[in-house]
């Protein structure tokens, strides 16, 4: 059986010593200050996704848009869940999540897009996620064991992220390539 390295009582003296802290003791191993900027970019990224998605939503039309607005609105709803989870995890790191709308757009991984063709938007949400997918599995893996809450955080968010990519794949596959709204059917 192993052994701890610290022992127990040291450790009761450190968590009272550094009770306002919250959850960031001294075994947190990863670069915090970094951390904090990187998940306030993806928290950018996740806001723009949202808005993307909810005006995709209020903007699809055709016969086929039906359908494919009420997967936009699905996953407005889930980017918005995630922006929540990083805004709570920043905070509990002791950041503040940065919500500025001026600044949205430069620190976003993602655009976002105005497009009225249903094809077309359903496109740029599939890159907005292989954006997300490719960004958030860089961050997984750079976080590593430094902070593991973290880091189940973003492969969390990269399990949907991934679903939504699939999802809008699947649509593309299903679509008629002249279903593209405004211009199309």
């Amino acid at each position: 059986m192993a052994e701890f390295l610290t022992d127990i009582q040291t450790l009761r003296d450190r968590a009272r010593a550094e009770m306002d802290k919250g959850p960031v003791t001294q075994a947190y191993g990863a670069d915090l200050p970094r951390v904090v900027q990187v998940c306030n970019e993806a928290l950018a990224t996740e806001i723009v996704c949202v808005l993307r998605y909810k005006r995709h939503y209020y903007t699809a039309t055709g016969i086929h848009a039906e359908p494919v607005a009420a997967e936009f609105a699905e996953h407005a709803a889930d980017e918005q869940r995630h922006a929540d989870l990083l805004a709570e995890r920043i905070s509990q790191l002791g950041g503040e999540p940065d919500f500025d709308p001026a600044r949205l757009s430069t620190r976003a991984h993602t655009h976002y897009d105005q497009s009225l063709d249903l094809i077309e938007m359903i496109r740029e949400d599939l890159v907005a996620e292989r954006v997300a997918i490719a960004s958030y599995t860089e961050i997984a893996q750079w976080i590593g064991d430094g902070d593991p809450t973290t880091r189940r955080l973003f492969e969390v968010l990269l399990a949907d992220e991934e679903d939504h990519a699939d999802d809008l794949a699947d649509l593309l596959q299903r679509l008629p390539s002249e279903a593209g709204g405004r211009r199309g059917i």
